[in-house]
């Protein structure tokens, strides 16, 4: 679609069950640049952190949106996907909890990736 592009897409989901569109959403994007051979960085924030989680995507049902697990699966092939250290210690998920591939890193990381050049942040 758009080939490959010196760009870095970093998109940062917010929301989980909680607001299942907006989470929805940035699954969606963050997907669509990878298929589309984009160099993607996905953030899991707040409630979206439970995503990196094991069988937890699996659960998440949303009308007329791509199934999140199968999302989840192709960011994961060809992108990066981080959970927020913060966040994910609120809910007491440590590093051998989350999906192989996920890493857990802080807001430093994030500011380094968002303000790298080439790079676009979006947040949902």
């Amino acid at each position: 679609m758009l080939g490959h592009m010196a760009r870095t897409l970093v998109v940062k989901a917010t929301a989980g069950a909680d607001a299942p569109e907006r989470c929805a959403q940035a699954f969606t994007v963050a997907a669509t640049a990878v298929a589309a051979g984009v160099d993607v960085s996905l953030w899991l924030t707040g409630e979206s952190t439970w995503f990196a989680v094991p069988g937890r995507a699996q659960q998440f049902e949303l009308p007329h949106s791509a199934p999140l697990a199968e999302l989840l699966h192709v960011i994961l092939t060809s992108g990066r996907v981080t959970a927020c250290t913060q966040c994910a210690a609120r809910r007491e998920i440590g590093p051998d909890d989350v999906l192989p591939g996920v890493r857990i890193a802080g807001a430093a990381a994030f500011v380094e990736e968002a303000l790298a050049e080439g790079a676009q942040a979006l947040v949902y």
